[in-house]
Order: C-alpha cells, then structure tokens, then sequence
C-alpha cells in the first residue's frame, strides 16, 4: 500500500532530524598519538593528560560518559606514546588540531597469517651436543628466557603447556594470568607464566561500544586454535605419543621447549585489531618477555603508521627480539607484511614429512596428491567424477551454495584451489550429497600442496596433475575416480622448498631491506590445538583432538621465535640484531639433494625474494663466528634516511631526535644482507661492520659472486680480528654495466666472507627501478 504523502512528510522531517545525531553517535576506535614530552607538570600521569584531551572534546559531559575521559580505551606506555578512545570523526579531527597531537589515525585490522621440525632443524643430535654447547646446559639456561606470543589466547590444559621440572618463574617476571569467565589463574604454572586478553579495539568494532558485552568470552582462553599452536611451536614441552588423528604421530616440542611461555590475545572472531595489538605489545615489554613472536599482520605501511613496527621498535630498544610472520600473499611480487629492519620477517618452506593421498581415475591414471583425512575412507570401488566448468564459476570452486545435489550426489567432486577455504570446499561438497573431493591447484598455486583435515575422503594435487584430472572429467563419457591414503611418509625429497603462498619481496616501504629475512618450516606443521574446535575449524567439524597440522608463515613465525629464544640463553648478552644477524648469515640455500632451493609456486628455483637468506641453520646460528650488528641510534639514522618529518621519525623512535647524523642511503644500515637499486645511478657503494663472535685471531676472506651485468668490489678482501668483540669494517661497490639501462628486472648474488670454522653469507638482490 503506498504511503500517505503526510507520512512522507512526517518521515523526511524526522530523519532530517535524526540523520545529525546518529552521526554524531557514530563513534569508533582512533589511535592517538602524543608528544609524549609536552605533558604539562600538572598532569600527575599521561593518563590523567589524555582523559583531559578526552573530557575537552566534550566538557558538558559526565567525566565516565561515553563522550568524555570514558571514551578511553587504552593507554599506552612503552610501545607508543598516546592511546586508543572511542570517538567520533568530528572529536578525532579536533584532536588532529591539538599541537599536543603528532597524529589520530583510524584503527585498522590484521589478519591471521594462518613434531618433526626439531630433527629437521637439526636440534635432536645423538650425542647430546649442539654446535659445541651442551644440550641440558643449554636447557637450563632456557629456563631464564620468556617468550610472548600474541595471538589468539591459549589453551592451558594442552600438555604442551606442563611444567614438570620447570624451575621457579624467573623473579625479574611482572606478567600475570588474568582471571576469565572460562580461565583460571590457576591454569598457569611454570611453562605458561602469563596469559592475558585485549579486546576493546575489538568490542567497539563488533558492538559499537566497548563497554557492551562482546560477542566472544572476554579471556586469554583460545577459541581458535591459532595462539595454542603457533606458542606451543615456540616453546612447547615436549609431549610424547602426540598426532593429529594418527599422522605425524611422534613427539611434539617447541623450539625451545624449556623456554617460559607468556600468551597475549590480541586476536579475535573478526581478526586482530591495532589497537588491541598496540595494548598486547605495550603490557609484553612491561612484563619482562625477551622474544615477541606475532604471527598477524597487514599490508605495507610506512613505519611511523605501522602499529607494528611503532611497538617492535621499543621492543628492539629494550632488548626483546621481534619475531613477524612475512605473510601468506605469495606467489605474488611484493606482497610482504612487517618489512621494518628491526624485525625480523619471515617465509615459510615445507619440511621433510608428507602426508601422500592417491587418485585413481577410470583410465587407470593414478595421481599422488596429499590429505590428513582420518575417516573411513571410500573403499576401492570407484564411483562417478564430476567438474562443473561451466559458466557458474562458483561451483567449479565449491563455493557454498554452488553445487547442485542432483548432479554431485554420490561421486567424487573436483574443486578448483582458491578464493574460500580449503577445508570448507569439502564441507559444501558433502552437504551437496557428494563422497569425495580433488582439491585441484590453479596456477596461482602452482605445485604446491597442503594437506588439511578434510571432513571427507578428499586429496589436494598441484596444478599439473590438477589440469590433467580436470581434462579427464570434462572429456570422459563416463569418468570415475576412488581416492586412498598413504598415511605419514618422513625423509621426502627435495626439501625444503619456498611455499607458494610465502610472501615475496622487493620491499615496498624500503626497497633497499632486502625481506624476508629468513624462511623456516610452515607446511604441515604439528603443534598443540585447542578443544574448543575441530581440526578444520569449520562449525560442522566435532571431532576434537590435542594437536593439529596448519600452514601458513604462522606456522614459520614461532619456529623462528622459538630459536631466537635458544640463541639468547645460549648468549645472554647478544643484542636483537646480532641474534637475527646469526640466524641470516648462516641460513641455507641447497635443498637436502644439494640443488639450490626450489620455489612450489612454479617449480624454478627460489631466489632471496622469496627466501631471503635462506632457511634457518641453528646449528649453524649459535656459533656464526661474525655478526652485523645494529644499535636502537642506527636504526634512527635509518630512518631519518627515508625522507620522513623530525615528528614522523619521533613517531617511531619515541624519543627527541634532530637527524642530525643520517645515512644517504637506507641501505647504509649495516643489515645483513644487501638490496641494491640503481634507479639512474650506475654505481651504488655501500659500509658494512662486522663483530666478531668467534674466536681470537681470526683471519677471513671475502667471496663474491654476482651477475654478469653488475661488477662488485670488496675492501679489503680480508679481515683479520684480533680478539672477541673486535669490529672490522668493509665497503662494497656495486657497479652496473653501461648496457644495463633502466629495466624492471632483477638479478642476484652474495657476498660471503669466510674461513676454515665459518661461513658468514649475505645475499644480494639487484634491481634497476624501484619497482
């Protein structure tokens, strides 16, 4: 019935009333930046300072309102200088004007970058020795090191998390375990030392105000599984008998597994929210952790608007090592997360263990693909195959909704790999009737497979195979297939290889860091789980288990942090950047048929775009005769390189600087690898320092190798050190070839200088546009 023109009427004038005030109610979370120093003596905190920045915007209110100092979320004292508040545009742009502002920038939301690795990496060795130091001695001393993971909470009863012969909590400790409506502070013990929640980024996005309930239990508990593996991959103990349904079944452990485990959520239904981050990061340099490990991220940002880098860089000052997944973007070009020099980025590549699953077609081809699949199986009588390619592109990808029962029900389905989840893509393929699955690699993915707890007898195969199956059921008149399962395969060959979801380089924000720094295992990888889900995480899945196999740079993230834990009990004293350093300089770059790395996105080999120095070497890292290291003043002069304001550069460093000493060129900063851009110069020179870490009396030779266009030079072409803690420098020239005129390719080499003990390597990425 249409509406009575005097109701129009009445309607237009009351939304004309209405519209202003909702938007004026329209508030959400802004991360406020201070001049930390501008404090007036009045203010007895910093807090006491922004609650009246807050209750000015508004000064009829009620000082606990929603619109005054009770819009205050967070405030932040370590990581950043300022504090997240609930405000609306208008109250964010009044603050903008405020000369005690740096800057009001809008929350933004990071993403998830979602039991054999010990031995692959060389931490097991028969003779209880690694790489001259005494395995419990290094135990022992591990006990002393404190990593914190944030992510998505943590599930304390996993066994991961047992405390059995742990010494008492390190008493330099200030964290706490946070009481919850589903977690008791009881819960923790002397493995898991801490576990907190930040979740106010997160209500205000979810519920509009952070004082309304949130639609997910308020506590460190995890609901995800995601925190529960990536900190037990870090630090777990071991736990013996341990595997996902029957594969991979051995013993789990953590990198470090007598490390100290502090878990902070940040991370939550909706993703993980800068704000909370911010929050997480600021309360784990407070409580004394000396490894962050954070396997989320977002795109590339400059540094002074990188939540990230603004709070890895206190953390970096404060001794802490910061460990960031690179991100799961891969194979495409720059599509790099956490690219600050102070952190340290990091790839994932595949281990020596597979989980082979098989593909029998009709015309007798049979297909080797892989699956952690678990049920009962399909039996050995093939049943129909099916592949909708037709102008309903949904269902060629088993989307939801896309299959037609009628035309599935009881055959085997092939789905195209990509835009929804794997393991979803089988949930839509039995609700649709159909008893099996090929999960077919396009060529975004090339060769690369996952295994995944499939909810029915289903194999993934890379693109080539994928094609071939694919041309099978489209032109067989009546095409079948059955699908069978190898269980767990160990000493495959060749490993490791770059995944192809692994993000590559160049470097957007800084071109001249060459990231990733390093890959680490991230394919298959079995750690603890939380029972509050299924191992595939859909709603549907009710099966329950302890561990669980992911993939994902998450998954290589923690790998790494766990390492740099050992690294720090193993030498308390290094700074950040020599444990990093250490970790890239002795990385590997042959597989384990001695063939340089090769990269599943097109089977090629890999190069330090996708796997940086290369893949991590521990043995190798705690005793690297040389390292690069870098000071928090280095850092700065790296940044006042980059063409930022005085007041963007003190938006990072936190401190009064003037730039007055600053490098020419980013790449002048004495990192441990080189990303050369010639732009329209033909000669780019860079000097590099050099601790040494090893023994007294130390002579090295440098060894070049490059491309055919570009002539390097390197003096001296030795160095002797004399004692230990004696630094040595050296330049290098890096000149093109007249011919090489400006073009978009990219070439590489390596710098390596060493000696009968050591092999102290850096790679070398070369590039003509900054593009």
């Amino acid at each position: 019935m249409p509406m009575a023109s005097s109701e129009a009427k009445f309607l237009f004038v009351a939304l004309t009333v209405l519209l202003p005030c909702l938007s004026v109610t329209a508030k959400q979370t802004y991360i406020v930046q201070m001049k930390h120093h501008s404090k007036p003596s009045s203010f007895a905190t910093h807090t006491d300072w922004y609650s009246a920045h807050l209750q000015a915007l508004s000064p009829d209110s009620d000082s606990d309102s929603d619109s005054g100092s009770g819009s205050l979320l967070y405030t932040y004292d370590a990581a950043y200088h300022g504090f997240a508040a609930s405000l609306d545009p208008d109250q964010a742009e009044t603050l903008r004007q405020s000369d005690s502002v740096v800057g009001v920038y809008e929350d933004t939301i990071y993403n998830l970058h979602t039991t054999r690795t010990p031995e692959f990496l060389g931490l097991e060795t028969a003779n209880g020795f690694w790489a001259g130091h005494l395995l419990h001695d290094l135990s022992t001393a591990s006990n002393d090191v404190i990593v914190g993971v944030l992510d998505t909470g943590v599930w304390p009863e996993s066994r991961s998390f047992n405390d059995v012969g742990m010494p008492e909590i390190p008493s330099r400790w200030r964290g706490q375990c946070e009481s919850g409506i589903d977690f008791s502070p009881s819960l923790c013990n002397k493995k898991l030392i801490g576990a907190r929640s930040f979740s106010k980024g997160y209500r205000m996005a979810s519920g509009g105000s952070y004082m309304k309930k949130p639609k997910e239990a308020e506590s460190p508990r995890d609901q995800d599984g995601h925190g529960t593996h990536t900190s037990s991959t870090a630090a777990g103990s071991l736990v013996a008998n341990a595997s996902l349904l029957g594969y991979a079944s051995g013993t789990a452990r953590g990198m470090a597994p007598h490390a100290r485990v502090a878990t902070y959520k940040v991370c939550w239904t909706t993703g993980c929210f800068g704000s909370d981050i911010l929050a997480g990061m600021d309360r784990a340099i407070l409580d004394g952790v000396d490894v962050m490990s954070l396997s989320l991220g977002g795109g590339s940002a400059p540094y002074f608007r990188d939540t990230i880098a603004i709070g890895g860089f206190t953390a970096m000052e404060r001794g802490i090592f910061v460990s960031c997944s690179a991100g799961n973007s891969g194979p495409s070009r720059a599509s790099l997360a956490n690219t600050a020099p102070w952190i340290m980025t990091v790839g994932a590549g595949t281990l020596d263990r597979d989980f082979p699953a098989y593909a029998l077609l009709g015309n007798q081809n049979r297909f080797t693909g892989v699956s952690l699949y678990s049920g009962a199986g399909m039996g050995s009588r093939p049943v129909g195959l099916v592949y909708n390619n037709g102008s309903n592109t949904s269902s060629n990808l088993c989307l939801p909704g896309s299959l037609q029962p009628e035309t599935v029900r009881g055959k085997v389905v092939v789905c195209d790999r990509g835009v929804n989840a794997r393991v979803e893509k089988g949930g839509v393929v039995r609700a649709a009737g159909g008893v099996g699955m090929i999960l077919a690699n396009t060529a975004a993915s090339g060769e690369e497979m996952v295994a995944d707890s499939h909810l029915l007898p289903a194999v993934a195969v890379g693109r080539k195979v994928g094609d071939m199956i694919r041309e099978y059921a489209q032109s067989d008149p009546n095409p079948t297939a059955v699908i069978s399962f190898g269980g767990t395969v160990l000493n495959v060959r060749p490993s490791p290889v770059v995944a192809a979801f692994s993000s590559r380089g160049p470097n957007l924000v800084t071109p001249q860091i060459l990231k990733p720094d390093v890959i680490g295992p991230g394919v298959n990888i079995l750690a603890a789980w939380s029972e509050a889900i299924g191992p595939t995480g859909l709603e549907e899945d009710t099966r329950k288990s302890q561990f669980n196999i992911m993939s994902g740079t998450s998954m290589s993230c923690p790998h790494i942090s766990g390492l740099a834990a050992l690294l720090k009990a193993a030498h308390p004293n290094w700074s950040p950047s020599a444990i990093k350093s250490a970790l890239m300089t002795t990385a590997y770059t042959h597989d384990n048929t001695k063939a340089p790395l090769s990269d599943a996105a097109g089977g090629q080999f890999s190069n330090p775009w996708a796997h940086g120095s290369g893949h991590v070497d521990p043995s190798k890292a705690v005793s690297p005769g040389l390292v690069y290291d870098i000071s928090s003043d280095d850092y700065v002069s790296f940044l006042c390189s980059l063409g930022y304001t005085i007041q963007q550069v003190q938006a990072v460093a936190k401190r009064n600087v003037t730039c007055a000493r600053k490098y020419s060129d980013p790449g002048q900063l004495n990192y441990p690898s080189f990303s050369v851009v010639f732009g329209n110069k033909r000669i780019v020179r860079y000097t590099r320092e050099l601790t040494n870490v090893g023994t007294a009396r130390s002579l090295y030779k440098v060894i070049v190798s490059g491309p055919p266009g570009v002539k390097t030079i390197v003096k001296p072409s030795s160095l002797f050190f004399a004692t230990v803690g004696e630094k040595k420098k050296y330049t290098v020239t890096f000149v093109s070839a007249k011919s090489g005129s400006r073009s978009s390719r990219s070439e590489f080499g390596s710098i390596v200088w060493a000696n009968t003990l050591h092999v102290v390597k850096s790679p070398v990425a070369f590039a003509w546009t900054l593009l």
